[in-house]
């Protein structure tokens, strides 16, 4: 069974989800990468206002390819997620309700997922024209100059993602190992 959740995030709207969950997520996610989870952390560290509001948003680690024309976005297949490690945890302390990405975080970062009542959502590798699909709109709203690692704003309708991490820091990727582990023990 998929979960529809739209946009923001509240605690209220994750704190049941799972991990392993299907999810299809409409409304506004931004996307951003390492470059700029740099810069916003250089802004938080000289107490400057950031260019958005992220309380109970969702980031999307992606760097997606050019429009072709008529096309929204061109190819928007997720960023490995622990490049965005050393920004994560500082951000969901300040109110950024979920992440998306694919492959596995740190320690630091399930910590402050758990501490927060945050999750992290996998997105599909490989599936970057697919994921495309479900962007309707996406627009520029921060540090232009980064090209396709800019800040933007996408607005999204059944966005594809599946529960890596829930609130409680049950994670995937360990869950799948053990019970791959004990299946091929048992047969």
């Amino acid at each position: 069974m998929e979960i529809k959740l739209t946009t923001p995030l509240t605690e209220e709207k994750v704190k049941n989800l799972k991990a392993g969950d299907s999810v299809l997520l409409s409304g506004t996610i931004y996307a951003a990468r390492d470059a700029a989870h740099k810069r916003l952390l250089e802004l938080v560290n000289r107490g400057d206002e950031l260019p958005l509001n992220i309380h109970n948003e969702v980031i999307y680690y992606v760097g997606p390819t050019p429009a072709k024309p008529g096309m929204v976005i061109g190819s928007a297949g997720p960023t490995t997620s622990y490049r965005m490690d050393p920004y994560a945890p500082k951000l969901l302390d300040m109110g950024l309700r979920g992440m998306i990405g694919k492959g596995e975080r740190s320690e630091e970062v399930i910590e402050a997922i758990k501490r927060n009542k945050g999750i992290y959502f996998g997105a599909i590798g490989g599936a970057a024209a697919l994921i495309s699909k479900s962007i309707v709109k996406s627009e520029v709203v921060a540090y232009e100059d980064l090209g396709s690692e800019a800040i933007r704003k996408l607005e999204v309708v059944d966005f594809p993602v599946v529960v890596i991490i829930d609130t409680m820091g049950n994670n995937l990727y360990d869950i799948g190992q053990k019970e791959y582990l004990n299946s091929i023990s048992n047969a």
